[in-house]
């Protein structure tokens, strides 16, 4: 396939949005991973504190990840064209198949009852953040809803993520792996959206800080608790942090 950076404006953005798009970016990791990781990787001896770590670190992601399903789906409803309709199709599958791996990799560490374990363990702020989220999808609110979804969420976890596969037992990083390439994907539409509509219509700036004022604390305070699940060393915390806020402030949206 040759590189789309190399076609026409229009040509560009309706290649990059399409399923076919999607299909060449999915295929290999998809195919290779059934259950979300290779199946011939073996299962490392957990202590039983590092397993109950574990679980609450991706019941945390499955939360995530169903915040993002459920937005995602309900935004192509209002998305303002065809391309940003169709990307989110992709999106949708995309957040499916990581909820669905997550909870495979749950069950694979001996969790039953997969619901009502996962809201168990959820923390309190990233429920929040769900809340506030579909709030803003059910007021058909596009920009707030796609800067809430595909820039502080998907960055937030793209930068957990990126932490925890260097700390984690094989098959969740192998896992994890495969979820960070969707993700950068999801970020970069979110960016690419807003950063046009910003350009065309910079009134809708302040709008977007006053989003991100008020989701700040409950993404701060889930990163926080995630990373110490993890098991980041606090001395490391800033550093991640850094690489969380550098998609919004690319926006210009800096603390």
């Amino acid at each position: 396939m040759s590189d789309p950076h190399d076609l026409p404006k229009e040509v560009f953005l309706d290649e990059v949005h399409s399923f076919e798009f999607w299909f060449q970016a999915v295929a290999g990791y998809l195919t290779e991973r059934p259950n979300g990781h290779d199946p011939s990787i073996e299962e490392a001896d957990l202590n039983s504190s590092e397993r109950e770590a574990l679980i609450t670190t991706l019941c945390n992601y499955a939360i995530g990840e169903t915040a993002a399903l459920e937005a995602s789906s309900g935004m192509i409803r209002f998305a303002p064209n065809r391309r940003a309709k169709i990307f989110l199709a992709t999106q949708v599958v995309d957040e499916a198949r990581h909820l669905e791996v997550l909870l495979y990799r749950l069950s694979e560490l001996g969790v039953t009852h997969l619901e009502e374990v996962v809201q168990s363990r959820a923390n309190r702020s990233l429920l929040a953040f769900r809340k506030r989220l579909l709030q803003f999808v059910d007021g058909h609110d596009w920009e707030a809803a796609l800067f809430a979804q595909n820039v502080i969420l998907e960055s937030m976890e793209f930068s957990v993520f990126q932490a925890h596969v260097e700390r984690a037992d094989p098959i969740t990083g192998d896992m994890l792996t495969g979820i960070i390439k969707d993700e950068r994907r999801h970020m970069g539409f979110g960016e690419n959206e807003l950063g046009r509509r910003l350009a065309e219509t910079p009134h809708i700036r302040a709008r977007l800080q006053a989003v991100k004022k008020e989701l700040d604390p409950l993404v701060l305070d889930t990163f926080e608790d995630t990373l110490e699940q993890v098991g980041v060393e606090r001395s490391e915390r800033p550093e991640l942090g850094r690489s969380y806020l550098a998609s919004v402030e690319r926006l210009g949206f800096a603390l």
